[in-house]
């Protein structure tokens, strides 16, 4: 059973969350929150977040423990949100378009072993003679 996870309305420009998620996209789960950790760049901290909240959605769904299941990040994706636009003011008169972007970020986790449903225990009542 996969898990998702939604970050809406992000300002961070598309093109910089893009790289962030390429360098996840595939890794097991701990691998990619060691990199996220470790990067230097602005959205890996938000990604990072994104993340555990994903992995901590797995674990409400299927009542497991990550660390035994085999967690990988099966799906990122990174799409363009609301962009705000302004203007700027330029030389003679003149105005420069300032368009600050912001985007939308979807990471579905999965483990790579099979996990079964919670068995559902069956009473048997014996009958008197």
């Amino acid at each position: 059973m996969e898990a998702v996870a939604h970050l809406r309305n992000n300002p961070t420009s598309t093109r910089k969350m893009r790289l962030m998620a390429d360098l996840i996209r595939g890794k097991k789960v701990y691998d990619a929150l060691t990199i996220l950790k470790f990067s230097k760049q602005e959205p890996s901290g938000k990604l990072e977040k994104l993340l555990k909240s994903a992995i901590n959605n797995w674990e409400q769904k299927n009542e497991l423990r990550p660390e035994d299941n085999d967690l990988f990040v099966k799906e990122i994706q990174v799409n363009a949100g609301t962009m705000l636009k302004r203007f700027l003011p330029a030389p003679q008169g003149r105005a420069y378009r300032l368009r600050k972007r912001s985007n939308h970020v979807t990471i579905k986790v999965d483990s790579k072993i099979p996990v079964a449903a919670p068995a559902v225990e069956e009473t048997v009542e014996e009958t008197a003679e």
